[in-house]
């Protein structure tokens, strides 16, 4: 953007002037002010917001570092052999893991329909 000298900057008061009236545009001018104001003020706690919050975060992490808890694992009804199993593709395990769906939901609805 080019530099405005004096003579453009009077061209542009000359045209405000004009549009609003001089009576309006200290108003517009005072509006302008405070809304500025307001919107140094919020940027100014945002900025203290993340400033305390990276703080917090820092001084967590120097506490006490968190040691990771063993999860339990999930009780399946069949057991998996304990002999290692050779490398099987993508297709062989999805077939795998469908018939094994399969044999779930089958047990699920035999238990289903026993009476209580």
């Amino acid at each position: 953007m080019p530099n405005l000298g004096v003579p453009e900057l009077l061209i542009i008061a000359l045209v405000l002037v004009l549009l609003f009236g001089a009576k309006k545009l200290p108003e517009m001018a005072r509006g302008v002010g405070r809304s500025l104001r307001i919107f140094k003020s919020e940027t100014a706690k945002l900025r203290d917001d993340d400033d305390a919050e990276a703080q917090h975060h820092v001084q967590a992490q120097a506490q006490a570092p968190v040691q990771p808890q063993p999860q339990p694992q999930p009780v399946q009804p069949q057991q998996i052999p304990a002999a290692p199993a050779p490398a099987l593709s993508a297709e062989e395990q999805a077939r795998q893991l469908e018939e094994q769906a399969a044999r779930l939901r089958a047990s699920a609805a035999s238990q289903a329909d026993k009476p209580a």
